[in-house]
């Protein structure tokens, strides 16, 4: 049973580290702060659960609750701030409107609110 929990371990490990390093290079290679705040949020979480329930299936059961707390707080707090980023993005004309399928806040913010881009 120890080699099976070893490899399932190992897998997880390996796992979200690539999920983590896919991440990175998202974020250094997308166009704009939407795209990159989705490679962030969305890749780099996965990685960071996977290296956490790794870690959770090697360690004595009474580090189960620091990391499960750990993923939760994750879990939490990533949507916020992805939130805030985006919204950011918007009103300071950071993100390229040529990949946006639908405009959601233009009813909320007036365009008259948003700051001129940094291009302009």
């Amino acid at each position: 049973m120890s080699v099976v929990l070893d490899v399932v371990s190992a897998v997880l490990l390996i796992g979200g580290a690539l999920f983590c390093l896919l991440a990175s290079v998202g974020v250094l290679r997308f166009p704009d702060a939407v795209c990159r705040l989705h490679a962030a949020a969305k890749a780099q979480t996965l990685g960071l659960l996977m290296i956490l329930l790794g870690a959770a299936l090697q360690n004595a059961p009474r580090y189960a609750v620091p990391l499960a707390l750990v993923a939760l707080f994750q879990l939490l707090t990533i949507p916020v701030t992805g939130q805030i980023v985006g919204r950011t993005a918007y009103r300071t004309s950071s993100l390229s409107e040529a990949s946006l399928t639908e405009d959601a806040l233009a009813r909320r913010v007036p365009p008259e609110e948003r700051l001129p881009s940094p291009d302009d």
